[in-house]
């Protein structure tokens, strides 16, 4: 049995240059049928388009952008190829961002990343990414259906003992929920023994507890609006470049190539034919690592998600954004500078907003009940004294450790 998806993964990196951007100008042909990207691309000519140096000299599309270019273009910014109504689904992440979902097998490119995990046709696979409305599931389910086959906490851990998966997928943190909960409820958990896990970090301390209670986890980087950017092998050297996407490293605030090796923000290009994605810059570091992967696919590999190059920051798999703060603050004038710190206690994501204020009794459980509201997310709050904040203009923290 091969170790490998298909061929794909093995190819001469320089035939692998020649073919990816050898069909980018037809994607550009595409996407510039859509409004949204003709305004944004503006007079090019998608021919000259053949070569990483000519890709780098169109304009950025800001992720971060995207909630008001769909506000003022709904739904999707005039970004989309196919109507709305010839979608499979319609889907909206956190922001919120609108995403259409075409009709195309595996249409995320996740199913290279559950082969990589150990996925295999015939297992059973408990698929933990919500379906409501946000793409996860659907993305994870289009690709176990790829590779041959499908599958409240309590509902789970039951169905975890009755239909005995193979494998998990979801978040890291979801995961050690469900086995605690077994544990402590005395069912049967043991028939998992791999995951893909994606959505939020997976420390070293959280994957070798989940090892040592028998499930190897892999994990990899995927966003809603291209799919899988790069997935994790069993080397566990960096990240391996899925095959449908072209990944740039560029100088935060700009769109330039760093050198490689150098830190900076991961820019995507995707071959999506619904939604098509040129040079989609992610809000996210990153770095190339030199070399091939031990495991012999054959693609740039990334480091991994080092941080944010804006102060967004993704808890318990939900972006929380500067501008949500800023709600908080609208809402609550009594108060003055806010600070969010985004920790980690016992493997689960934690928040903390440092809240400056000379008034006192109610108002932190007040603005706890907002901050809430506002990010979805329950976080304490601890009301300081008027400019004991740092004056930085900094008003998110993410302060867990990157590894």
């Amino acid at each position: 049995m091969s170790d490998f998806y298909d061929s794909l993964e093995t190819r001469d990196p320089a035939a692998r240059e020649r073919e990816i951007f050898g069909g980018l100008p037809e994607q550009i042909v595409r996407a510039v049928t859509a409004p949204g990207w003709t305004k944004h691309l503006g007079d090019i000519d998608p021919k000259a388009v053949t070569s990483r140096a000519a890709l780098a000299k169109l304009p950025l599309l800001r992720k971060s952008d995207l909630p008001r270019l769909q506000t003022e273009t709904p739904p999707f910014g005039g970004f989309n190829v196919t109507p709305p109504g010839k979608a499979k689904r319609l889907l909206m992440s956190p922001g919120p961002i609108f995403e259409p979902e075409g009709h195309e097998a595996d249409f995320a490119g996740v199913a290279r990343a559950m082969f990589a995990a150990g996925f295999r046709e015939g297992q059973i696979v408990l698929n933990c990414f919500s379906y409501h409305l946000t793409p996860g599931a659907w993305m994870f389910e289009s690709a176990a259906e790829a590779l041959g086959g499908v599958g409240n906490t309590e509902q789970q851990v039951e169905a975890i003992a009755r239909l005995r998966p193979d494998g998990y997928t979801g978040t890291p943190d979801f995961l050690k929920i469900l086995l605690d909960t077994a544990q402590a409820s005395g069912k049967y958990a043991s028939s998992i023994k791999r995951g893909l896990v994606s959505g939020a970090a997976l420390p070293a301390s959280l994957r070798q507890e989940l090892s040592s209670r028998g499930v190897e986890v892999l994990q990899c980087y995927a966003i809603a609006e291209t799919g899988v950017i790069a997935y994790e092998t069993p080397a566990r050297e960096g990240l391996v470049v899925n095959e449908n996407i072209i990944v740039e490293i560029v100088r935060p605030g700009t769109g330039d190539p760093v050198p490689e090796g150098d830190v900076g923000e991961v820019v995507v290009t995707s071959f999506n034919p619904d939604y098509p994605m040129i040079r989609l810059a992610t809000g996210d570091l990153s770095a190339v690592l030199p070399g091939r992967s031990p495991c012999g696919r054959t693609n740039m590999r990334i480091r991994g998600w080092m941080g944010r190059a804006d102060q967004t920051t993704k808890v318990k798999g939900m972006f929380v954004r500067p501008e949500q703060i800023a709600e908080i603050t609208r809402r609550h004038p009594e108060v003055g500078r806010l600070r969010l710190v985004v920790t980690r206690e016992a493997e689960q994501d934690t928040m903390t907003l440092h809240a400056e204020s000379a008034s006192g009794e109610g108002l932190a459980e007040a603005v706890a009940a907002t901050l809430q509201a506002v990010t979805k997310l329950k976080g304490a709050v601890k009301i300081v004294p008027p400019g004991s904040l740092p004056n930085d203009g900094k008003v998110i923290a993410d302060e867990r450790p990157v590894s």
